[in-house]
């Protein structure tokens, strides 16, 4: 595939600003992005867009991550943007792996039980166990994917 001819998003002015409004809210869980951390945080968006041969329309689904993960607590200021960088990668990386069959706000929101729960904070955990066991349910057409037996994570 030719990556210089691969359809990025547009405008990171508009992007950049929504993260950095975002930033009042995470405040109070004393968590903010530096405008270097949201100009990264973009960067890596559009290389992961790349990479899973995805395109996007819109701001990207960093703003819901950020509003559903502000609240770990497991992150904190020192882990925040390498942990939402982590979290965006994996959510692009299991879009795909469940076909597109499961909505963005129902991902994010397993992701976030996982990573508070049984996860206990480790990305890696996440993308591992808990999000392979529910992309391998997803792709075989089980009603309820989010339903897990403690045994299988």
């Amino acid at each position: 595939m030719d990556h210089d001819k691969w359809l990025l998003p547009g405008d990171d002015r508009a992007s950049l600003a929504k993260l950095n409004a975002a930033n009042e809210y995470t405040g109070q869980f004393g968590l903010k992005l530096s405008e270097e951390d949201a100009a990264l945080l973009l960067t890596e968006r559009k290389n992961i867009l790349k990479k899973q041969e995805r395109v996007e329309f819109g701001e990207g689904i960093l703003p819901k991550l950020i509003f559903a993960f502000c609240d770990s607590p497991y992150i904190y200021q020192d882990n925040y943007t390498d942990t939402l960088g982590r979290l965006q990668e994996i959510f692009y990386l299991y879009k795909n792996e469940t076909l597109d069959e499961i909505p963005d706000d129902e991902l994010i929101e397993f992701m976030k039980e996982q990573f508070d729960g049984p996860c206990q904070g480790s990305v890696d955990y996440l993308e591992d166990t808990s999000l392979e066991v529910f992309a391998r349910k997803s792709r075989f057409g089980l009603h309820d994917s989010r339903e897990e037996d403690d045994d299988e994570i």
